[in-house]
């Protein structure tokens, strides 16, 4: 069975959530689980955490079909050791509140060289900080998600997820996000039935669908290879219908959260019902 939602808003407290997703017809959600342009959290009340709980049961959501995302701030793969170690706090707080919420993963983005270290001094970084979190914490998925290689940002190579897959000692701790708009931008053509399963082949060969946890579902505003992260409304960018209705029917995409992070949410209510659509 697919589950289907968006990136909905925490606005007025991080209890509405859920029935943000709920009032667009969404069986899945993300959301962020403080203000992700600060490094400053207030600390839930176990009141807010009490509602939270309530509410996503209210929705018939369930905790593992909730996928939320780190704040745009943390970049545990900067070449700066001081900047690298307030990530790290920052993550670990992160994993912190999703485990406090009762969920099961939190996505984030794996990390930037900022073009002053090499590709794999970076990705090393995230590994070790990763690691150092995973030991931290407890219960929560870490869940890396492919980049369209913009800037400085790795993670736009199935060979970087492997990579870091690779370095984790938990591996029960650590999953993959792929998003459709990202795959397409860093050059992986995913627009027709042919290109489409080799690409789902080349990541089962590097990584393996044991470690999907969840997909974001954009199309996209950039061009193929473009390494520009521009995401679109299904149907209305490069990437095209076809490749999201081969998505809706692949089994081996059930039971995780497919989020839309398009940019109209106006339009996610319909584009839920149009991937639903698919899935007949």
């Amino acid at each position: 069975m697919k589950y289907i939602g968006a990136h909905v808003s925490i606005a007025g407290g991080i209890f509405n959530a859920p029935l943000n997703a709920e009032k667009i017809g969404a069986k899945a959600f993300a959301m962020f689980t403080k203000n992700q342009r600060q490094w400053h959290a207030c600390n839930f009340t176990l009141a807010e955490i009490t509602q939270f709980k309530i509410n996503l049961k209210k929705s018939a959501i369930k905790p593992e079909h909730v996928l939320p995302h780190d704040s745009y701030l943390i970049n545990i793969g900067s070449p700066d050791a001081i900047a690298r170690k307030k990530s790290l706090r920052a993550l670990i707080a992160e994993v912190e509140r999703c485990d406090q919420l009762g969920l099961k993963l939190l996505n984030i983005h794996p990390g930037s060289h900022l073009n002053q270290i090499n590709e794999q001094e970076c990705l090393n970084n995230i590994a070790e900080s990763i690691n150092a979190a995973i030991t931290q914490t407890e219960n929560i998925i870490i869940v890396l998600e492919n980049t369209a290689g913009q800037g400085g940002n790795v993670g736009y190579k199935l060979e970087h997820l492997e990579f870091i897959i690779n370095k984790i000692k938990n591996k029960k701790r650590i999953g993959v996000c792929i998003d459709t708009c990202h795959i397409f931008a860093s050059g992986y053509d995913i627009q027709n039935k042919e290109n489409y399963t080799a690409f789902w082949h080349q990541f089962e060969k590097l990584i393996g669908f044991k470690y999907l946890k969840g997909m974001h579902i954009n199309d996209s505003k950039s061009t193929l290879a473009s390494r520009v992260d521009r995401h679109q409304s299904l149907g209305e960018g490069h990437i095209g219908l076809e490749c999201f209705e081969l998505l809706m029917q692949d089994k081996r995409l059930d039971n995780i959260p497919l989020i839309l992070e398009t940019p109209d949410p106006d339009k996610w209510p319909s584009e839920i019902k149009l991937l639903y659509k698919f899935t007949q």
